[in-house]
């Protein structure tokens, strides 16, 4: 038995990523309508394309086969809004903004069955083939899960819902982008020697002239051609550069001063964050001028963390130029003797910006510490300077 049938869906999308943003311009849900479905309205959510609705004397709101789907705008009417929506396709990572890492939309649906029967009914409505539309990533097939249960009366009543299905996207970065974004340059107080970025880390510069810019003069110019990466010309020619420098050495404590400097002309990073994976971070003592979130996520092991900026001070790192970094100093313990400057200990194993891995220098040219024979001579030196003068001291 054939019949018309209508049902409303919820659509919820989770960022559940710890440190990778969903940037703008936002997500762009897509999927395949594996049957003669239509969407006759939606709330929260609209489709970029209506589609050729002629053929229906009440025209619906979408008849694409293939539709695509986006979030709508911060300040969208009320009485079109739907719960956790209108971020404009935004979603902060899990850790840096607990609030904002989901949105969602309802849609009524409307098409043909070939049964009335309960269980055909379950089965109809869900699509093909997802797609985010954000470089990087790929979702697999709709899996089913227990129903979701919906809560009403301040909890006294629940409703279920017929039934609820799963599609799970994940990220690859060497899908994202052929080349890596970001680069580590490190420095020490003990050596005079700042290790750069390794040498065409995300790119070399004979080969994207045309994204590079020489002479800062020139930018205004350059920028009146639209493009997503203007960076200024380096060995490295990364749009971001991660700099750890050893500070000070103190009894009990050393000190690191971190700095991300943006290197894009035509780009600011809002809601940024910088993941570090370093052993002694299970000793962080103090952090000034940046939020600090540890990431456990290997049991007890505490040897990973995120910092982000602070709001409405350093949340955002702008475009390259005066202001274009943001910069922090921290303290940590020594751990009772578990601590040494040699054989690039100090350094950090590995580092993220906004959840892509940054090019790290060789161990090999790590800044090493003073050779120990050149201290021995140079303090049996300054022992006898000092013996000679006292002598000549006693002598007059």
């Amino acid at each position: 038995m054939k019949g018309p049938f209508t049902l409303f869906i919820s659509v919820s999308i989770l960022n559940n990523q710890l440190y990778r943003h969903i940037e703008a311009p936002g997500w762009k849900l897509r999927w395949d309508w594996q049957g003669n479905e239509i969407i006759w309205k939606m709330m929260g959510a609209e489709t970029t394309e209506q589609g050729d609705c002629s053929k229906f004397n009440n025209v619906p709101y979408c008849c694409l086969k293939k539709p695509i789907i986006i979030d709508l705008l911060p300040g969208t009417p009320f009485n079109n809004q739907f719960t956790n929506c209108c971020k404009g396709g935004v979603l902060s990572s899990l850790m840096q903004g607990p609030g904002k890492y989901g949105s969602a939309f309802l849609m009524k649906v409307g098409g043909i069955v070939g049964s009335t029967s309960s269980n055909d009914k379950m089965h109809v409505g869900v699509p093909l083939n997802f797609s985010l539309g954000l470089s990087g990533y790929s979702c697999g097939n709709p899996f089913r899960v227990a129903p979701t249960i919906f809560y009403y009366d301040n909890g006294r009543r629940t409703k279920q819902a017929a039934a609820t299905y799963n599609v799970t996207c994940t990220y690859s970065q060497f899908l994202s982008s052929p080349s890596p974004k970001c680069c580590v340059s490190l420095s020490a107080f003990y050596n005079d020697t700042i290790i750069p970025c390794p040498s065409c880390s995300c790119g070399c510069p004979n080969q994207v002239e045309p994204n590079c810019v020489k002479n800062r003069e020139k930018v205004k110019e350059i920028m009146q051609v639209p493009t997503e990466a203007l960076v200024e010309c380096t060995r490295h020619m990364c749009p971001i550069r991660v700099h750890w420098h050893i500070k000070v050495n103190y009894k009990e404590y050393w000190r690191v001063k971190l700095t991300v400097t943006n290197m894009n002309y035509v780009k600011n990073y809002s809601q940024w964050n910088l993941v570090v994976l370093h052993p002694n971070l299970r000793s962080l003592t103090q952090v000034f001028s940046f939020n600090y979130q540890p990431l456990n996520q290997f049991g007890n092991i505490n040897d990973t963390g995120m910092f982000y900026g602070i709001e409405f001070y350093n949340d955002i790192l702008l475009q390259s130029g005066e202001n274009g970094n943001v910069q922090t100093e921290m303290l940590l313990n020594k751990e009772n003797g578990n601590f040494t400057f040699g054989g690039g200990w100090a350094f950090p194993r590995r580092i993220s910006f906004n959840g892509d891995e940054c090019v790290m220098p060789s161990p090999d040219d790590y800044p090493t510490l003073p050779n120990k024979a050149e201290l021995i001579l140079s303090s049996s030196n300054n022992t006898l300077l000092i013996s000679f003068w006292l002598l000549l001291i006693m002598f007059f």
